[in-house]
């Protein structure tokens, strides 16, 4: 899948979004990245030789923040390699990008690994 297909995987998945949560994301830059670093891997706790990552969010989750909160915009990367990789039909791709990226969106909305696995994402 070319990059310009993937980026569209990916929009199609934050305009799938209801607005009542996506008017939150209006400071969070959604990025694509090819693969994750293997120095990143290995700050998450990863093994860069056996395992990869789909997304990552960086920031402050909004439950957390003070009401004067005022920095850099919080960051959600989706990880393009290991997705196309892991899910080569295109059908079963564009689900794991929606899962991937609401999964993301779910940690920018203060729910921890163990909650949002359990809503299904």
């Amino acid at each position: 899948m070319d990059r310009a297909a993937f980026e569209s995987l990916v929009a199609e998945a934050l305009d799938g979004i209801p607005e009542e949560f996506g008017r939150y994301l209006a400071n969070v830059a959604v990025l694509i990245e090819d693969e994750p670093s293997p120095a990143l891997l290995r700050d998450l706790g990863l093994d860069p030789r056996h395992d990869s990552l789909y997304g990552l969010y960086q920031g402050s989750p909004l439950p957390g923040r003070p009401h004067d909160h005022a920095t850099l915009p919080d960051r959600i990367t989706i990880f393009s390699g290991p997705l196309t990789r892991d899910f080569p039909r295109p059908g079963a791709l564009r689900r794991q990008v929606q899962t991937t990226v609401v999964h993301e969106i779910g940690h920018f909305f203060g729910l921890d690994e163990r909650h949002i696995r359990r809503l299904g994402f």
